[in-house]
């Protein structure tokens, strides 16, 4: 038998975004129902329980900015928080918020398929297989032959956490990556003191710079300095880690200027040649096109590869064949044996989340014929044709630390709703997107509405076309990278990112925000 439940707002999904969306809109008195398809929140951190699985943001900027007791109280260890602790702490939230009652989990949107690799021959094989994305504990690798497929963030975080235990490790490399120290550690107690002495101006200075990854921000010219000056420029953001540190804090130009790219690269190069004692491994590891992918850092990855028991195969000179009964066989013959086998693969960015589910909107159209040619979302948050559905972290958001983004793009929804609301009931939003009066109804009761708050196309167009002019000049370009769809088989290549930076995104929000946000005008008298 159907269950109808009318509800004001469903949120999909109880991750970062999906629990701050659901704060802000019972907040708002609204009647909001959250579901998720995993038995509790957390989202990717639910999902993702890889051995060494972290986030690669300071921690006390990987969480909600408008909790100010809470980071000052909350524990936390070391710079960058494991997946358990952000578990831990998603979860703090939702009971500390009373959240959970708006909540159901094991709920699962129609129409989504799980996508395995298509590798042939994987039905075959007689060992363990394991994805990063549904990490299963009771398979052990301690002193097994494990194989892993991907490289990317995910993977070197694994190959960095399990090298020590595994009896052999092989790494099947397609794209070798530029990566740099993370400089993870623990917390001293002066540190996490001096952080929440500062709290207010460290929030401040996300909120107003381009990536939001609370590293200093530089404007110097790489060409301009020296190249002792560039050695040492180049060493100390090297010396104090973390990714964005290293391309955005030395020089101000690595993004845009490919001389200046060019000079990051062979001061990475160099690193792995210095770190790594084996020339053949040292010569797959290092990169030969531009540092032009989503920064990666991590906790000693090239170091993995000075260990006996680690080897890396280069599966673009000798692509993998099939997978056997016992292993990889690769296209020159080559068997290499194993009993577990790793997919750190598949990362469908941006898109993934929405086009395994059928959303339809107008007249029928679903959102992945909306995005055949190409994906759009003006301001990240709305489709034309899809009136009263809005995104959160979707297309063409900036390219900025996600959280922040999160809540951006979170509030511009809510004072969106806000704004429509009180046109409804005939009072007149405030500037800071709250409104004067009481909030008309509460959980529970039925409310009346403008019959839609939806996007025009022009709005939506016009955004994309700003999105595409951005990123032009940009080395991200060059780069076969999910930035732009570029990792899908058959997908479309696309411009994901609003390249414009945090702050440019959240002045742009400001002035539609003032202007009564003209782009869903026509909804208003729908």
């Amino acid at each position: 038998m159907t269950q109808i439940i009318e509800v004001d707002a469903l949120v999909v999904g109880a991750g970062v975004g999906g629990i701050y969306a659901t704060y802000r809109l019972a907040d708002m008195h609204m009647n909001v129902q959250t579901i998720d398809m995993a038995s509790d929140v957390g989202g990717t951190w639910y999902w993702n329980r890889y051995p060494g699985a972290m986030s690669d943001t300071e921690t006390y900027l990987y969480r909600y900015s408008w909790d100010k007791d809470d980071l000052r109280t909350y524990p936390w260890t070391h710079h960058y928080v494991y997946q358990p602790e952000i578990l831990e702490y998603l979860q703090h939230i939702v009971k500390k918020h009373d959240l959970r009652k708006y909540m159901k989990f094991n709920c699962e949107m129609n129409s989504a398929t799980w996508d395995d690799p298509d590798i042939p021959g994987l039905p075959n094989f007689q060992g363990s297989l394991l994805h990063t994305a549904k990490w299963d504990d009771a398979v052990q690798l301690d002193g097994k032959r494990v194989g892993i497929i991907g490289n990317g963030s995910t993977g070197v975080q694994v190959m960095t956490a399990i090298a020590p235990k595994v009896g052999h490790l092989a790494s099947f490399q397609r794209h070798p990556q530029y990566s740099v120290p993370s400089g993870q550690g623990p917390i001293a107690a002066d540190y996490r003191k001096k952080v929440n002495e500062d709290y207010d101006k460290i929030w401040d200075n996300v909120w107003s710079s381009t990536v939001g990854f609370g590293v200093p921000e530089s404007t110097r010219r790489t060409m301009e300095a020296s190249p002792e000056e560039r050695k040492e420029a180049f060493d100390e953001v090297w010396s104090k880690g973390n990714g964005f540190r290293f391309m955005f804090s030395a020089f101000g130009d690595l993004t845009t200027d490919e001389a200046a790219n060019e000079e990051a690269c062979n001061f990475i190069r160099g690193k792995i040649d210095q770190i790594v004692k084996d020339p053949a491994k040292a010569s797959i590891l290092k990169p030969k096109e531009l540092y032009a992918r989503r920064p990666l850092c991590d906790s000693g990855y090239y170091e993995v590869f000075n260990r006996d028991n680690v080897d890396v195969i280069d599966i673009q000179a000798n692509p993998i064949k099939q997978i056997t009964k016992i292993g990889i066989e690769l296209a020159g013959g080559e068997l290499h044996d194993m009993d577990v086998l790793i997919f750190a693969t598949g990362f469908d960015a941006i898109e993934g989340s929405y086009s395994r589910v059928c959303i339809t909107g107008r007249d029928g159209k679903t959102l992945k014929d909306h995005w055949r040619d190409g994906l759009k979302a003006y301001g990240s948050i709305a489709c034309s044709g899809f009136p009263n559905m809005f995104l959160i972290a979707g297309p063409q958001g900036p390219f900025a630390n996600f959280p922040p983004v999160i809540e951006s793009e979170t509030n511009f929804i809510t004072s969106l709703i806000e704004h429509a609301e009180a046109l409804d009931s005939g009072r007149k939003a405030t500037p800071n997107g709250t409104t004067n009066g009481e909030a008309n109804g509460t959980n529970g009761t039925s409310r009346t509405r403008p019959a839609t708050i939806e996007v025009s196309e022009e709005a939506e167009q016009d955004w994309a076309d700003l999105c595409d002019s951005l990123v032009q000049g940009s080395v991200f370009l060059k780069s076969p990278s999910w930035i732009f769809s570029r990792n899908i088989p058959g997908r479309k290549p696309n411009t994901n990112f609003y390249f414009a930076g945090l702050r440019s995104y959240l002045e742009w929000v400001s002035k539609q925000t003032s202007a009564g946000f003209p782009a869903f005008a026509k909804g208003w008298d729908a």
